[in-house]
């Protein structure tokens, strides 16, 4: 496990920038034009970045952005 120190200023720049990557992924996903094999790996993308934001943001953030659960 790695450690990571940051300030004010420096988190709330990481929460935007992970902000804007998580609304791009979303808009792609709705783009009937890409393949499904790169959505998925969009998917697990989306995840990851996901996992980081819950790390910077709060709560109520969090659940802006709370992936989809898939239906079968």
């Amino acid at each position: 496990m790695l450690g990571l120190l940051v300030n004010d200023m420096e988190q709330k720049e990481i929460e935007y920038l992970l902000k804007r990557e998580l609304e791009e992924l979303l808009m792609d996903l709705e783009d009937h034009r890409i393949d499904q094999m790169v959505k998925r790996a969009m998917r697990e993308r989306y995840q990851l970045l996901f996992q980081l934001f819950r790390r910077v943001a709060s709560e109520q953030e969090c659940i802006k952005y709370m992936p989809k659960r898939k239906e079968n």
